[in-house]
């Protein structure tokens, strides 16, 4: 007896087809999803320093990767801002520049990130952490070469990115990194400090 197809649809009703079907297609989704990394934040902040930014004109504090972080911080983090402007550049050493920026009301600064990034049409994106108000994603430029193309027109370039939204006393901050993004292991860093960007209380 052949195993073929005229055997299935002579001897299995159609209930079952349709149960192994759907049974077959769910386990190959569900193993490919299982596959995909995700990066989970520790809650330890033990080669970070906290510094307030209220003399900047935010009432918030937030921790920064102090110089036992490796990745070549200075003593002393610098905080870029000009008075009465909406927008804040924070570089910890020439490897981590954070970029801040008052949106007032608008609640919704990653959601519309997340649709920007999906009209990328020369980017591949996968997102490493997807939150609501956090996304750290990994940015793959998408190569398309031809005969006349240069040899290295088919190398993958990758970069690390991160962008999160705070509320402060009614704000929204948007808080990302620099346009052309970092290594993994300062982004992840980066999301760290966006984490810890909370109000000062008042005593």
């Amino acid at each position: 007896m052949l195993w073929n197809g005229a055997f299935f649809r002579n001897f299995l009703p159609l209930s079952a087809l349709i149960f192994l079907t759907t049974f077959f297609s769910g386990c190959k989704t569900e193993s490919a999803d299982s596959n995909e990394e995700r990066l989970e934040l520790d809650n330890d902040y033990y080669e970070f320093k906290g510094i307030s930014l209220a003399d900047h004109g935010i009432n918030a504090m937030v921790m920064l990767p102090d110089e036992t972080a490796n990745i070549g911080a200075s003593t002393k983090p610098e905080v870029i801002h000009t008075e009465g402007d909406f927008k804040w550049d924070i570089h910890v050493g020439p490897n981590f520049h954070l970029h801040i920026e008052d949106y007032g009301d608008y609640t919704d600064r990653v959601e519309t990130k997340k649709k920007e990034l999906k009209e990328y049409g020369h980017f591949k994106i996968r997102y490493l952490i997807d939150e609501k108000d956090l996304i750290l994603y990994e940015q793959t430029l998408i190569v398309r070469g031809s005969k006349n193309a240069s040899p290295t027109v088919g190398y993958e370039h990758k970069s690390y990115h991160v962008f999160g939204q705070k509320v402060i006393d009614g704000i929204t901050y948007e808080l990302r990194s620099r346009d052309e993004g970092y290594e993994k292991v300062i982004i992840q860093l980066m999301a760290k400090t966006i984490k810890s960007f909370k109000p000062i209380k008042e005593k």
